[in-house]
């Protein structure tokens, strides 16, 4: 290794053992994950809907928190038809604007039900229920734990916030419905972490990445010798870009292999998408990384 691989390499461990981004990094992401942001600091309350033909208007009631100059909108509108059966409502609208915090964090809950519901057997209809439930609980869960370290953090005069939180659906197609949602954290550093929920409209259960492969097949492996593949590919072509691979500096940090736990959706062309959040196979200067699977590398263990 060069003398200036040798510094580039120690450059990058720095910013990834601080976990710091500059402030021109931070703002991109910001605008990346939340294009609403500017609108509602205008006290407009419109939502802005991806890949959707109609968008449905908002019925919300703003209640002041005590204490504090918090606004949190519910808004129990019904967005139009996202997925076959599936639609998302905005749950809760978390809004908070001082000079040094701010909370943007909107919750979306899943909703099953219309015409298209009856059109499913009792079994479908029971499945896609408990699914939507459970997810609707473990998004709760989530941003309830984000807006409580939110509010924690307003007792610290000297720091600052950011906190940013946007649902997302992503590719829903006749067959998969898929909502992502979108976490940012900013205080003096940022971080992006995502989730990925996706439910089988078919069978009504979530989605798991072993559901999509056939049984004894080594999809695990395949999966991640191709992204190890794509991590080299990429560092060839681009001097910026750096995985935790093969590195004999750092080994505990090296990416080995995926798990079934590993986030994934699939694309519109009915790929295999990977996700990783900040800092799991890479510098947190990277970002969030995603994998795309040709869908040659696993056409013989698809089911």
């Amino acid at each position: 290794m060069t003398e200036r691989d040798m510094k580039k390499l120690e450059d990058m461990k720095k910013q990834y053992e601080t976990a710091a981004m500059s402030r021109e990094q931070e703002e991109r992401m910001k605008e990346r994950i939340s294009e609403a942001k500017l609108e509602k600091r205008r006290r407009k309350r419109k939502h802005r809907i991806r890949n959707m033909t109609a968008a449905a208007a908002v019925l919300a009631v703003l209640v002041i928190l005590p204490n504090t100059s918090a606004d949190v909108a519910y808004a129990m509108n019904q967005i139009p038809v996202l997925g076959k059966l599936v639609d998302v409502v905005t749950f809760r609208d978390y809004q908070y604007e001082s000079e040094r915090h701010h909370a943007d964090i909107e919750v979306p809950e899943l909703t099953v039900g219309g015409e298209e519901l009856m059109n499913e057997d009792a079994q479908t209809q029971e499945n896609l229920k408990k699914t939507a439930g459970e997810i609707n609980a473990e998004i709760q869960k989530i941003t309830d734990q984000i807006v409580a370290e939110f509010e924690k953090n307003m007792g610290d005069e000297e720091g600052y916030q950011d906190y940013i939180v946007k649902p997302e659906v992503i590719n829903t197609t006749e067959e998969y419905f898929t909502l992502k949602l979108i976490c940012y954290q900013g205080a003096g550093s940022g971080s992006e972490w995502d989730y990925f929920y996706t439910i089988d409209l078919s069978s009504g259960e979530r989605l798991s990445l072993k559901d999509l492969f056939k049984e004894n097949t080594d999809y695990i492996t395949v999966i991640s010798e191709n992204i190890k593949k794509q991590m080299r590919e990429q560092m060839a072509a681009d001097e910026n870009v750096y995985y935790w691979l093969e590195d004999e500096e750092v080994p505990e940090w090296n990416f080995q292999a995926i798990t079934d736990e590993t986030s994934f959706y699939l694309n519109e062309n009915d790929e295999v998408v990977i996700a990783f959040n900040e800092g799991d196979v890479a510098p947190m200067y990277m970002g969030c990384v995603e994998f795309v699977i040709p869908s040659e590398v696993t056409a013989d263990i698809r089911k």
